[in-house]
């Protein structure tokens, strides 16, 4: 498990300036296998797809990773999502993050619908090894970039976690980026 320390943010860059356990539980989910918790004794599979079906999501991933000062890098692409490897993999115990962006210079990214989850909502990652998770939404958050709660989203928790992380709230045309960011988590279904 990874924990962080100093300021985690989906963060704007120049390019992205528009848009700022226990052993594996089967169950049956249209033909693949859908994991309630990873195995630990296992390294886990990393995960390959992120589907969010009540907005309309169906991104591979891409990996992700901290830059200089220990901020979140997003994706260059603006329609994929990306996982964040230096945590868990969805499943496994802790928080797993996954980014996108909300929008760009041509319009809505993957992420631009994430902040109309509500709670019940499915989120499903599909791992490298055929598997698929499946996490409920608990809750969805709005948190100033300048006052990240850091620990809260990407600190320690006992149960496996998924935090879908975009840009939001009002765009600061001074700096070319959100002012906010959208925490979206769910919590293991099953």
């Amino acid at each position: 498990m990874a924990v962080l320390t100093g300021t985690v943010a989906l963060v704007s860059t120049a390019s992205d300036a528009a848009d700022p356990a226990t052993a594996a539980t089967p169950l049956a989910s249209a033909g693949r296998t859908v994991l309630a918790v990873a195995d630990e004794q296992t390294p886990a599979s990393p995960p390959v797809r992120v589907r969010v079906p009540s907005i309309g999501v169906d991104s591979t991933l891409l990996e992700l990773g901290l830059d200089g000062a220990g901020a979140l890098v997003p994706p260059e692409d603006f329609d994929r999502a990306g996982w964040y490897t230096g945590g868990p993999v969805p499943g496994e115990i802790g928080p797993s993050v996954i980014a996108g962006h909300v929008d760009s210079y041509s319009g809505p990214a993957v992420f631009f619908r994430l902040g109309d989850l509500a709670a019940g909502d499915d989120v499903l990652v599909d791992l490298a090894d055929g598997s698929t998770v499946r996490f409920t939404v608990a809750d969805s958050r709005r948190h100033p970039k300048d006052d990240f709660p850091t620990e809260e989203v990407y600190g320690p928790t006992a149960q496996p976690v998924l935090r879908l992380i975009t840009c939001g709230g009002e765009f600061d045309r001074d700096r070319r980026s959100y002012r906010d960011n959208v925490v979206v988590t769910a919590v293991l279904a099953g």
